[in-house]
């Protein structure tokens, strides 16, 4: 399923830097009620955002439900950020949510993959850069071609594997990207085909 193409992106970032903020705190598991991408948003982070386990009264102490972060696309967070359980849910409920990127010092390898996937950009800058930017508490931007985050006058490199940049910047899962080359796929079985016919089934039919 293709994703929104991840080109630039000008977001005021919502500051929420914690340590190890696992993927049960992003959905907890009682907020997983089908296994599909949709119906998750309303659960994202619930242990956080509402006072009650289970019950959808804001809290008002958490970040989430500040009016001033209402449209922020991106997240700061801390180290870490997306460990625990490999659970996919975690990045559908962020995507569902608005968010398409998370700015941290380091990230599970799992949650990577899964933002990847699922048309989030996970950035790794350091400490001292986010700090920096949560003090600003303004619209920051995100150059994904050139790997580049911006604040007025500064900026910070990022790094990111040339594979999960194109499925980002074209807008791909990772059928998708495997299926920009159906022609190759195509030719590459046509030609294994007729060295090894017994292998396939129906080949002599």
């Amino acid at each position: 399923m293709m994703a929104e193409p991840f080109t630039t992106l000008t977001s005021l970032p919502m500051p929420l830097i914690r340590n190890n903020i696992d993927t049960d705190q992003i959905i907890p598991s009682r907020e997983m009620k089908s296994t599909g991408k949709t119906g998750l948003a309303d659960g994202l982070f619930a242990g956080w955002r509402y006072d009650t386990i289970g019950g959808r009264n804001s809290n008002p102490d958490f970040v989430l439900n500040n009016l001033r972060y209402a449209d922020s696309q991106i997240i700061l967070g801390g180290s870490n950020f997306g460990c625990g359980s490999s659970r996919e849910h975690a990045v559908w409920a962020l995507a569902e949510y608005g968010f398409r990127a998370v700015i941290a010092p380091s990230f599970a390898p799992i949650f990577v993959g899964n933002c990847f996937r699922n048309g989030i950009l996970p950035a790794v800058i350091d400490p001292a850069a986010i700090a920096t930017i949560e003090k600003a508490d303004c619209a920051i931007t995100i150059n994904l071609s050139d790997q580049k985050i911006s604040l007025d006058r500064q900026s910070w490199f990022f790094s990111i594997d040339d594979e999960a940049k194109a499925m980002l910047l074209e807008g791909l899962d990772a059928i998708d990207l495997s299926l920009k080359m159906a022609e190759d796929i195509a030719s590459w079985q046509k030609a294994d085909r007729a060295k090894r016919p017994w292998i396939y089934l129906g080949a002599n039919q």
